[in-house]
């Protein structure tokens, strides 16, 4: 599959046959993201930065700035907006920054399975990529974090009442979190940035999370957890994005370069990263106390997440955007 997604970069770059002599003065494309260099995500980004060089003879250079060196996703949309950053690999936290209707694909409970998820984005997108583009900004990629499962440290989350006075946490500009936590009651929960929530895992102020395993491991969260509930919470979503402004100053040429590699970099990492969040599911159920919830805790989960859900509608989310996520959620 990997090498797949090798010969299909080279293919769209020769079609797109802009390949030229390096200038004295290569644009540099400043790139910001949370993950690391290594991970399955930075691996791609890599052939994807390699092929876009290669193909403009060096004339274009693709700068990333890993482990969220740029600062947090929330800083990195700030950055675009002000040209310190000219594009981003984020996931819902940047997305909901730009727009924040997007994140009505990722409500608590609502997909579970890729296809569903496919099918909404796909219908939706449209729409999204028309509001990002009235914000300054351009998707070149859409792609996922992966399937989000309850982990935690020292105790099991089978049903809702087991995160009652513990330590959890909700992402900065997360309009969801807080709405489900104050359904359960009894939970107080701290807001922190994504680099925040590995120290507070090892000081013991965080011992619960909602992540996608491949995620909880590439950001060693995985290594601070001993518990893990087998059901899906959600599904974490992602996305390449670009400054519109600094793309439109680009040539023609240039810009078609990146609009179609990025594209087929954001398809690489679907397939990818579905792939491998699924393997890094089993090696943590393999090292870790699993549970898979009874019919009964199941009934608790399914309630709290459409009680979350129906206090979004309306109010985070139009009317009409939520009503055509459930439609095709179905």
């Amino acid at each position: 599959m990997f090498r797949k997604f090798v010969l299909t970069l080279a293919a769209t770059a020769m079609l797109l046959g802009v390949a030229g002599s390096a200038s004295a003065d290569p644009t540099t494309l400043k790139i910001g993201t949370l993950a690391p260099g290594e991970s399955p995500w930075g691996q791609v980004f890599k052939l994807w930065k390699k092929s876009v060089e290669d193909r403009s003879g060096g004339n274009v250079q693709l700068q990333f700035f890993w482990n969220g060196q740029q600062g947090d996703e929330n800083a990195m949309v700030g950055k675009i907006r002000t040209g310190q950053l000219d594009g981003a690999a984020v996931t819902a936290v940047g997305l909901g920054q730009v727009y924040k209707q997007v994140l009505v694909l990722q409500m608590p409970g609502l997909f579970t399975e890729w296809t569903k998820l496919d099918n909404a984005r796909n219908q939706l997108k449209p729409g999204f990529d028309a509001e990002f583009d009235k914000q300054g900004f351009k998707v070149l990629g859409w792609g996922d974090v992966g399937r989000a499962h309850m982990m935690s440290k020292g105790f099991q989350v089978k049903t809702p009442g087991d995160l009652k006075h513990k330590n959890t946490y909700y992402l900065a500009g997360d309009p969801v979190a807080p709405v489900l936590f104050s359904l359960i009651g009894d939970v107080t929960p701290r807001q922190v940035s994504v680099p925040e929530i590995l120290t507070g895992l090892t000081s013991g102020t965080i011992n619960v999370i909602n992540a996608p395993p491949l995620a909880a491991e590439q950001l060693q969260w995985a290594s601070r957890v001993d518990n893990l509930n087998d059901a899906v919470a959600g599904i974490g979503i992602g996305a390449l994005v670009f400054s519109s402004t600094k793309l439109k100053g680009l040539p023609a040429d240039v810009q078609t370069l990146l609009v179609d590699t990025g594209r087929v970099t954001g398809e690489a990492l679907t397939r990818r990263i579905r792939n491998e969040d699924d393997a890094a599911l089993v090696r943590l159920q393999a090292r870790m106390t699993h549970y898979t919830p009874n019919a009964a805790e199941m009934a608790e989960w399914v309630k709290l997440f459409a009680d979350t859900r129906a206090k979004l509608r309306g109010t985070v989310f139009t009317a009409q955007t939520f009503d055509d996520a459930v439609k095709y959620s179905q």
